[in-house]
């Protein structure tokens, strides 16, 4: 069987059962369960944290994972890769320090850095040369350079509220984008590829809404031009001769323009369909 490991809590956890869900697989009932297994499947899952996956994964221990890629990067797990990016659980990672004081991240140089990802930030930073004293903290990093605990703070940056109320201001690149990405250890696994081809699917389902139209077939050419699909519409006779029924995958964050401009060249009966699952 093909061993999962998936997030037991967190910002992660939901979504992940969600896709596997999704994706055809039958996960755990209770939050409280670590463990279950699916027979149809063939496949078993251990509920773990999110911080430790890689680790399990890298190991060899479980087979493939899902987690954050920051956390994938601060494990230092040699035999953990990521496989695919899930997209969700996105995420920021930036330097702040007082304002006025830092302009770039030379300026760390030998000063105390605070973050809950230590060896993230430290790879980043050695490989650009700064030595820094490494302050490791599990939450609340925000409040390190006022409690004197450090000198500039590594974390999550969404909207940059929080540092800003913590008397902090962002500089220097950005360390990371991270989301939520598919792992995978040492050696692939049997059912492996099918797992992965299953989350495709799901996220194309996410990604893709059909849209549906009657159209005269003198405007097909134009039609096309506007909505192209994956690869070509398909494109049916009605019982007007003068007449057709399309049917094309568009994305779904564009369909209501897609819908407009379709509408405008001729276009009518122009209906969407979400779609449940797809494969590629």
């Amino acid at each position: 069987m093909l061993r999962i490991a998936v997030p037991n809590k967190g910002s992660l956890a939901e979504t992940a059962a969600e896709m596997l869900s999704e994706a055809g697989y039958t996960g755990r009932r209770d939050s409280k369960d670590l463990y279950t297994v699916d027979p149809v499947n063939e496949v078993e899952f251990f509920y773990l944290r999110p911080r430790d996956i890689a680790t399990y994964v890298g190991s060899g221990a479980l087979d493939v994972g899902i987690t954050g890629r920051d956390l994938l990067l601060d494990a230092r797990m040699p035999g953990a890769r990521e496989v695919e990016s899930l997209g969700f659980a996105g995420s920021t990672f930036r330097f702040a320090g007082r304002p006025g004081r830092f302009t770039d991240v030379q300026d760390l140089q030998g000063l105390r850095v605070a973050t809950a990802y230590p060896g993230l930030v430290d790879a980043f930073l050695d490989e650009r040369g700064i030595a820094v004293d490494i302050v490791p903290l599990d939450g609340a990093v925000e409040s390190a350079v006022q409690l004197g605990v450090a000198d500039a703070v590594a974390d999550v940056v969404s909207t940059g509220t929080t540092l800003r109320q913590a008397g902090l201001e962002i500089f220097g690149p950005v360390l990371l984008e991270s989301d939520a990405v598919l792992i995978a250890g040492p050696q692939e696994a049997d059912g492996t590829e099918t797992l992965l081809r299953r989350l495709r699917g799901v996220l194309a389902a996410r990604k893709y809404v059909l849209i549906d139209y009657d159209l005269p077939a003198a405007l097909v050419e134009q039609a096309v031009a506007v909505a192209p699909g994956l690869e070509s519409p398909t494109i049916s006779p009605l019982r007007d001769p003068e007449w057709v029924a399309v049917r094309v995958m568009s994305p779904r964050r564009d369909v209501n323009q897609v819908m407009d401009a379709l509408y405008a060249i001729g276009a009518r009966a122009i209906l969407v369909t979400e779609i449940l699952a797809a494969r590629l």
